[in-house]
C-alpha cells in the first residue's frame, strides 16, 4: 500500500545518476554495483523483480559506451538472471532497451537496460488498473529475496 500512495510519477532529475550518488543501496533498491555499471529494481515494475541494468555514466546512447561499459551491462544481465533464477524462479524473461524519447523510454536521456522476469500466464505483463500495478509483495521485500540469492552466488557484475 505503501508503493500504491507514494507514487506519484517521476521524480525530479536522474535517477541512474541520483541514486548510486546517494551511498544508500537498500533504499534506492541497488541490488549490485560494479566498476561501470549497477542493478537495480524499477521503482514501477511490470513484474515482480524487474531490474534496470545502466552504466552510473549519463549517456543516452549506446555508441557512447566504452568496450568496458558495454561488456559489463552485458554481463550484468547475466548477473541479474542469476539473482532473478534464484529468488524468484521465472519461467522466462524479457531483456529491452527502449533508445530516444520516441520508443516510449521513460528516461530517454540515461541508457537502461529492463530485465524483466516472466511467467507463464502472468498476462503479458500484470494488469494495470487506475494506473496502479499490482505486485505481490513490498519492493523491500523482493529486494531482500534478490540481494541474498545474489550473495548465495558470489556474482557481480564487475567480476
Amino acid at each position: 500500500m505503501g508503493y500504491v500512495t507514494t507514487a506519484t510519477g517521476q521524480p525530479k532529475g536522474c535517477i541512474f545518476c541520483d541514486k548510486p550518488a546517494a551511498n544508500d543501496d537498500e533504499a534506492n533498491l541497488i541490488l549490485s554495483r560494479g566498476d561501470s555499471v549497477f542493478i537495480m529494481l524499477n521503482a514501477f515494475p511490470y513484474n515482480t523483480g524487474h531490474l534496470l541494468i545502466t552504466p552510473y555514466r549519463h549517456m543516452s546512447d549506446p555508441l557512447e559506451m566504452t568496450p568496458q561499459e558495454s561488456g559489463e551491462l552485458l554481463y550484468a544481465i547475466r548477473v541479474g538472471i542469476t539473482a532473478l533464477k534464484g529468488a524468484l524462479r521465472p519461467e522466462g524473461y524479457n531483456v529491452g532497451v527502449n533508445i530516444g524519447k520516441v520508443s516510449g523510454a521513460g528516461y530517454a536521456d540515461h541508457l537502461h537496460v529492463h530485465l524483466v522476469p516472466r511467467w507463464a500466464g502472468d498476462t503479458n505483463f500484470m494488469a494495470v488498473a487506475a494506473e496502479t500495478r499490482v505486485v505481490p509483495e513490498t519492493l523491500h521485500d523482493t529486494y531482500r529475496r534478490l540481494k541474498k540469492a545474489l550473495e548465495e552466488t558470489q556474482d557481480s557484475p564487475g567480476e
